[in-house]
């Protein structure tokens, strides 16, 4: 599985972006998709993630209620949906994909638990 993230750019505090998760590759719907970020001089955080079939959502304390994950899986694609952007939310945002679709043990939150990685995209919230 080939991931290409896209849809960074600048915005005002209060804003909203709308990234993209593009895939390429077969059983797309096998995989759960996540979302993290790292910010200069910090280490990688988790922002989100949805499962396989697109039922099951999980987001940080720090995102939630302001970013939404959804999947188009006939077009093989994730958005995350961001509103409400602060400047802490200002970062460099990538997509990734874990194997098992469903989440019977609970969200995979930890980057090791994704195996194919995508390039990121910048995200700048100015105040």
């Amino acid at each position: 599985v080939q991931l290409q993230a896209s849809g960074g750019g600048v915005v005002q505090a209060g804003g909203s972006l709308r990234l993209s998760c593009a895939a390429s590759g077969r059983r797309f719907s096998e995989y759960s998709i996540g979302w993290f970020r790292q910010a200069p001089g910090r280490e990688r955080e988790f922002v989100g993630a949805i499962s396989g079939n697109g039922v099951n959502t999980y987001y940080a304390d720090s995102v939630k209620g302001r970013f939404t994950i959804s999947r188009d899986s006939a077009k093989n694609t994730v958005v995350l949906q961001m509103n409400s952007l602060r400047p802490e939310d200002t970062a460099v945002y990538c997509c990734a994909a874990a194997g098992g679709g469903l989440w019977y043990g609970g969200a995979p939150l930890r980057a090791e638990e994704y195996v194919y990685w995508g390039q990121g995209t910048l995200v700048t919230v100015s105040s």
